[in-house]
């Protein structure tokens, strides 16, 4: 008994004088030392801080991952951050800056549970952003390696200051609106509401954007493919939201909606983007900085401006002859394509598409025409369908357009985020470009870093587009605060296919019917400036050509779709934007208002530049365009509720 009394006396003292466990802490600093990581690991939780210029934009906020074989968000040990600085130079001419010098801190931190390496994270800190990560390893057992897993879940978190206000896009409910095709990314934003709530029920889509005392922060993702599923962002109660993976109802009920993978493995990177004011925001480019290419090209791919008669003419337009006619709108307008959309394989015809195809090429048009992705998830009945869900189909139907000199397609009606669409769009990507052909997804995702991982990729909808514009007058009425908003939130993270920019002052053929817009002919070029793709079909109409100021027809003509630069200049999520474009020599300064007040600013301008084209609204919305003399750098411009401004000066550089 007095043996046993000293052994509990001498563990009891042995365990005193060791102490509690401390956490391991570990911080790293982006490149500039302005924004701030703190990880650590206390309680066997780990958790991220983001600070920015010393005050917290991201307070403590949950890492982790759930396997079928591992719990990684508990009993975890931080051992050790190996950090060094990398960078990368690479060019993209279809992104928003066509080159790119990225540098950022790097941190790979260890983590152990029961004794054994569990995984990584794996932080990246630029001056605009940071990114995080998982690797995973294979579990070594008695049975050998664990080399397949699945993973069930993650606790990544993003933990909101109290007072952050949100501007968020409800995730639709899954096999709901048109044919049961949601979600695809396209309901409304709410603006500057309270954190704690959760959308429909089933969160927000990426982007996410916040606005904090300090500034503002968005949150999204990049580097998903057929590896992963698309993710989305739960509230879980007042400012806490973390990353959810899909609805198991999406996709018809089929598939899981977890993850399948081969260890070890990577996730895709959760991307953070910060600042005082939304410049950091508008230029970021972290979507491209993290991912690589998946294949060479397979050919030089070329891009710009092209027509469409869908969104004024709807199903009807989508005959022989008034394809023709758009073929020579386009052929006027200097347009590099024409996209034939919906029931051209029952209206048309693939004999008849041939001879269109060739009748384009000697226009020197191309054609890009439109597919849905259906096999068997949603009830959408627009042909062609089922030639976009299987390989054999699918090649044998590229092969077609490759010896029809088609340039591209769309694809349309995905409505799922599980693995398996996931994949669908990889291969979709991957044998378009063995046949040289550029896609286009409507009713998709959104897209994720795909601009540098395809080089085949051109552009998504996931965004309340153009033909909400002729189906409601609702949607003209708002169309200035919604392109206020997706220049900010949207098209930030991916190029984004809107199909706008119309002159028409009604959405019909005979532009005499149908919903009237509200915005004016300024605007509508703004959009043109304000609104990135490297393959942008317009909302014109043939009928332009006569019943449109000829200033406007002009500058759709001339207006470029490849950019190598931009820069936010001012304005706020769903009130105005003012942001700049430069593509070459020449820089296009785009404003845009949504509110009743007029918007008054000056502009500085390149001081090597002693005049300027200018493009501008009066109070009726009447637009004009003049040479404006520069004197001291400084322009003065208004933009009334509804109106724009627009400035084309010379690439000597502007504030």
């Amino acid at each position: 008994m007095k043996r046993e009394l000293c052994s509990v006396v001498a563990l009891f003292l042995a365990t005193a004088l060791a102490g509690p466990v401390l956490a391991m802490e570990k911080r790293f600093n982006s490149p500039d030392g302005k924004t701030e990581v703190v990880l650590n690991d206390e309680g066997g939780r780990p958790t991220y801080q983001v600070n920015l210029q010393g005050t917290p934009f991201l307070n403590p906020s949950p890492l982790g991952l759930k396997l079928n074989f591992a719990d990684l968000t508990q009993g975890l040990t931080l051992k050790d951050c190996a950090v060094k600085t990398v960078s990368d130079q690479y060019e993209l001419k279809t992104w928003k800056q066509s080159h790119v010098s990225y540098e950022a801190t790097e941190a790979v931190c260890q983590f152990e549970q029961d004794g054994r390496k569990s995984l990584d994270i794996i932080f990246r800190v630029s001056n605009r952003d940071v990114a995080f990560r998982y690797q995973l390893y294979p579990k070594r057992g008695r049975g050998g390696e664990t080399l397949a897993a699945v993973i069930e879940g993650e606790a990544s978190g993003f933990v909101l200051p109290d007072g952050t206000t949100t501007f968020l896009c409800p995730q639709s409910k899954p096999m709901t609106g048109f044919a049961r095709t949601a979600p695809s990314y396209e309901t409304s934003y709410a603006y500057d509401e309270e954190m704690g709530k959760n959308g429909w029920g089933d969160g927000y889509t990426f982007p996410c954007l916040f606005r904090e005392s300090g500034g503002w922060l968005l949150i999204s993702e990049t580097g998903n493919d057929g590896g992963y599923v698309g993710c989305h962002l739960e509230n879980t109660g007042g400012g806490n939201y973390r990353i959810a993976f899909p609805n198991p109802a999406e996709l018809n009920g089929f598939g899981a909606s977890t993850v399948q993978t081969a260890l070890p493995a990577f996730t895709p990177w959760r991307t953070i983007t910060l600042g005082t004011t939304l410049a950091p925001i508008v230029e970021s480019t972290v979507a491209n900085d993290l991912v690589q290419p998946k294949y060479e090209a397979s050919k030089d791919y070329t891009y710009g401006k092209g027509s469409w008669s869908w969104i004024i003419g709807m199903d009807a337009s989508c005959n022989f002859d008034e394809q023709k006619r758009y073929i020579d709108f386009s052929a006027a307008m200097g347009y590099r394509s024409v996209l034939v959309d919906a029931l051209w394989d029952t209206q048309i015809g693939y004999e008849r598409m041939a001879e269109l195809s060739r009748y384009a090429q000697s226009k020197g048009v191309g054609l890009f025409l439109w597919y849905n992705s259906n096999g068997a998830w949603n009830d959408a009945p627009q042909g062609p369908r089922h030639k976009m869900d299987k390989s054999a189909v699918r090649r044998k139907e590229m092969a077609w357009m490759k010896q029809n000199g088609i340039l591209g397609i769309k694809v349309d009606f995905f409505g799922s985020d599980k693995q398996p669409m996931m994949q669908l769009y990889e291969d979709i990507l991957t044998d378009a470009n063995e046949f040289g052909i550029q896609v286009i997804f409507h009713g998709c995702t959104l897209p994720r870093g795909w601009e540098r991982m395809f080089p085949n990729y051109v552009a998504s909808e996931a965004v309340l587009a153009s033909e909400n514009l002729h189906f409601g007058q609702g949607a003209c009425d708002a169309e200035a605060k919604n392109a206020c908003t997706h220049t900010f939130i949207r098209n930030v993270v991916g190029s984004m296919d809107f199909g706008g920019s119309t002159l028409n002052k009604r959405y019909s053929v005979d532009n005499q019917r149908g919903t009237t817009r509200r915005t004016s002919d300024v605007f509508a070029l703004a959009t043109a400036v304000l609104f990135q793709s490297s393959v942008q079909h317009f909302a014109l109409a043939p009928n332009n050509l006569t019943d449109a100021p000829q200033w406007a027809v002009q500058f759709m003509k001339d207006v470029p779709t490849l950019w190598d630069e931009v820069r936010y200049i001012d304005g706020y999520p769903g009130r105005y934007a003012i942001i700049a474009r430069r593509s070459g020599n020449k820089w296009y300064v785009a404003g845009i208002n949504a509110q009743k007040e007029t918007v008054k600013t000056t502009l500085t301008l390149p001081s090597a530049d002693k005049e300027v084209t200018l493009y501008s609204d009066d109070a009726q919305l009447s637009g004009s365009m003049k040479t404006v003399k520069v004197k001291r750098q400084s322009l003065k411009v208004e933009m009334p509720e509804n109106g724009a401004f627009l400035v084309v000066c010379n690439a000597n550089g502007i504030n």
